[in-house]
């Protein structure tokens, strides 16, 4: 190239690589994956759009998937069917993750801390919750009976909110690891007894 020649148009990046996920993958996995990320619901239209695919094969897979329990179902406007990852697989992806990482004997430990966190958050505040917490600021902020009290710092709400969802994913992890116990000392248990 001289430096007379205009330089080379570039092909839109995102379609590039738009292109390249639609040919390594199926329908399927595209869909799987566009929804495994979809935490509101959302038309089937949406869904094909961004998995590259036609509504109908977006539909059959989201469909499965409904089937499968990944994915949630609510109505929409004009009877069309919405969809989003469904909180149950949420779950257990997350106790998955938090099992690989952690053994059981520390997801113990760990919970007792994140407990005694959240008693100290309780204790502090008076109340069982931070919405509850909100609940009572506002009310004492309406209230003109009352000295004005310190107003509570957004980033202390994120926290506890925070510290609630971990502690219920630690739990659902715990839970799943026993259960994952008693499945495999069930299998033991079954192959000893059948004769060799």
């Amino acid at each position: 190239m001289s430096a007379d020649d205009p330089p080379e148009t570039f092909a839109d990046v995102n379609e590039a690589v738009g292109e390249e996920w639609e040919a390594d993958t199926t329908p399927y996995e595209r869909i799987r994956h566009v929804i495994a990320h979809t935490y509101t619901p959302v038309s089937v239209a949406a869904v094909a759009d961004d998995a590259r695919t036609a509504p109908k094969t977006a539909r059959k897979h989201l469909n499965t998937l409904a089937d499968e329990g990944f994915v949630e179902t609510t109505p929409g406007e004009h009877g069309a069917t919405l969809y989003q990852r469904s909180s149950k697989s949420l779950v257990v992806e997350q106790a998955a993750d938090i099992l690989a990482q952690v053994s059981t004997d520390e997801l113990v430990t760990r919970i007792g801390e994140l407990r005694e966190q959240l008693a100290a958050y309780q204790s502090t505040y008076g109340v069982d919750s931070p919405e509850e917490l909100t609940v009572s600021e506002t009310n004492q902020t309406l209230s003109e009976s009352r000295a004005p009290q310190q107003e509570i710092d957004p980033e202390t709400l994120r926290d506890w909110q925070t510290l609630r969802r971990n502690l219920a994913f630690a739990n659902a992890a715990l839970a799943v690891g026993h259960a994952e116990q008693f499945v495999d000392d069930d299998r033991r248990t079954t192959d000893e007894s059948l004769p060799a």
